[in-house]
């Protein structure tokens, strides 16, 4: 079999495949360490000479953070165009009178990538613990004062000021000064 005579959804894993594993600097090994895959498979699946089960796709899929859509979905022939709405009340993440967290991401991009609207309350705070390894936060002010502690290091920031720090040790955004802090987020991981 030859990719060429492959079904188009084959084609497209094959294709995907080969190219997200060149995308992460893979090797055939370190894909088959990360997926459970063997290292024989892979190559055969990348050459065309495969046709995976299901759960072989699911743990390709998983070893590069996507879901078996995102992995077989041709990301330039789809045109597709997420949206979150403003009154979406699945994009509150919290909402209570000191603080208003909304998700402006899309929920699937949350393994890799997560950007927030924030407003927080003159005195309030939000206090996190620290997340995984190598998770770094992105914290630009478009009103108020904040004063961001990340571990033992902490700065003040003004309307207009972004801040980049560790979020793999505790952190936290407190509103300083008499009106609300409202900024955004940016969430990112290793």
């Amino acid at each position: 079999m030859s990719k060429s005579s492959l079904d188009p959804a084959s084609k497209v894993l094959c294709e995907r495949v080969t190219e997200l594993r060149q995308a992460h600097g893979f090797t055939l090994e370190q894909l088959a360490a990360a997926s459970g895959v063997s290292r024989s498979m892979l190559s055969q699946i990348e050459r065309g000479q495969a046709n995976p089960t299901l759960a072989v796709t699911f743990r390709i899929a998983q070893a590069f953070g996507l879901s078996i859509g995102e992995l077989v979905d041709d990301p330039l022939a789809s045109g597709l165009i997420e949206v979150v709405r403003a009154n979406d009340p699945s994009s509150l993440f919290r909402a209570d009178s000191e603080c208003q967290i909304r998700t402006l991401s899309p929920l699937h991009m949350e393994k890799h990538v997560e950007f927030y609207e924030l407003q927080l309350q003159p005195g309030a705070s939000l206090d996190s613990s620290a997340h995984f390894s190598g998770t770094r936060e992105l914290l630009t002010l478009s009103a108020g004062a904040a004063r961001v502690v990340a571990g033992t290091t902490e700065c003040r920031l003004d309307s207009g000021d972004s801040a980049h720090y560790r979020a793999d040790v505790e952190h936290s955004i407190r509103s300083l000064g008499d009106e609300p802090l409202r900024g955004y987020l940016v969430v990112t991981y290793k």
